[in-house]
């Protein structure tokens, strides 16, 4: 990082200013459609008491599913981490805080009823009111990202390598409070801290895997290899292990990112990658619904293949729900209105950030 905190990834993708880097959709979209088959998938089990073949795609990508997704949401960080505290805020916090707020009602109004049934409406609006300090259901990533956030540009004075040292502890401490926005900053806040810290070496990474795509491949394999017999193992949790698992992984989605685009393979992915946040908000729905009507009727006998089904009736649902509420005018469950903006809309252009 250079001495004005910007990086050389200005400089890298200077040109590209208005635009978006093709590698790092496909890298959100591989995010995405991980994050979604891990819901979809272990639900599926859970409700079905057994597992399917699709279990062991989710414990594979488990070392590293959620660390590459921090990892490149702090990637362009650098670019933004010196404005005005109120621009800053609007961007990386009022703007989560509006959706994480919207959508956890949302969510809400469809399992009040179960938790009422269970406990009272008392009960359940406790547990309303309990999900602004404990993050609810599948929404927490959008609650843990702008603490992050702040807590960069707060320590932004300190000695950066001091910063992720002490990031680099608290993964390996493993601690369990029992409230999620302190284990799960613990756990993770290195890799969004990596992503800022050591951008340009994920960008040089990502060079060298466009430039030799031999390698790459190769190398992605003994990665493969490495991290199967490792959770295999039951190894992978553990301190340091873990944190090297993560790192690598993130490494490896950066690479299988690169060759995609360098390929100009599988858009979808890309697509997906460049609407992570409908995705991530919406799939809930649709992956609820298709487990419930798959599992009752039993249409379907295999568990692997239910969960298949769920976990892609979950990606095009949410995207269809995007549609359809655009073309009906609901655009404010997915763009945030003018109301609720702190600062000016309109800033110098930049690079499209990993939101």
């Amino acid at each position: 990082m250079t001495s004005n905190g910007t990086s050389a990834v200005a400089q890298k993708v200077g040109p590209a200013l208005s635009g978006r880097v093709d590698w790092v959709d496909y890298a959100k979209g591989i995010c995405i459609i991980m994050v979604v088959m891990m819901h979809s998938v272990l639900g599926v089990e859970l409700a079905a008491g057994e597992n399917g073949f699709m279990h062991s795609f989710v414990t594979f990508a488990k070392p590293f599913r959620m660390p590459d997704f921090f990892l490149i949401s702090g990637l362009f960080l650098a670019l933004v981490i010196d404005r005005d505290w109120r621009t800053y805020l609007d961007r990386k916090v009022v703007h989560f805080a509006y959706f994480y707020v919207l959508w956890v009602t949302i969510q809400f109004g469809f399992k009040a009823p179960g938790f009422a049934a269970e406990s009272g409406w008392a009960h359940a609006g406790y547990l309303y009111l309990e999900s602004f300090i404990e993050p609810f259901g599948t929404l927490w990533f959008i609650y843990q990202l702008p603490i992050f956030f702040v807590v960069t540009k707060a320590t932004r004075r300190l000695p950066p390598l001091l910063i992720w040292s002490v990031a680099v502890i608290l993964e390996m401490a493993h601690f369990s409070t029992g409230w999620t926005a302190i284990d799960e900053f613990g756990a993770r806040f290195v890799y969004f801290y990596t992503g800022y810290l050591f951008a340009d070496a994920v960008f040089a990474l990502s060079d060298r895997a466009r430039t030799q795509p031999v390698v790459a491949l190769v190398t992605l394999a003994l990665w493969a290899i490495v991290n199967e017999a490792l959770v295999k193992a039951g190894a992978s949790e553990w301190p340091m292990i873990s944190l090297m698992l993560g790192l690598a992984g993130a490494g490896a989605v950066v690479t299988v990112a690169t060759l995609l685009a360098r390929a100009q393979w599988i858009d979808f992915i890309r697509f997906c990658g460049e609407h992570s946040i409908v995705i991530y908000l919406a799939f809930f729905l649709p992956m609820a619904a298709t487990r419930t009507l798959l599992l009752r009727t039993g249409i379907v006998h295999d568990v692997g293949v239910v969960s298949l089904m769920v976990t892609l009736v979950a990606l095009f649902g949410a995207l269809a729900i995007w549609q359809t509420a655009i073309r009906f005018g609901a655009n404010f469950l997915f763009e945030r209105p003018d109301a609720f903006w702190i600062a000016p809309k309109k800033l110098a252009p930049t690079l499209q950030p990993a939101e």
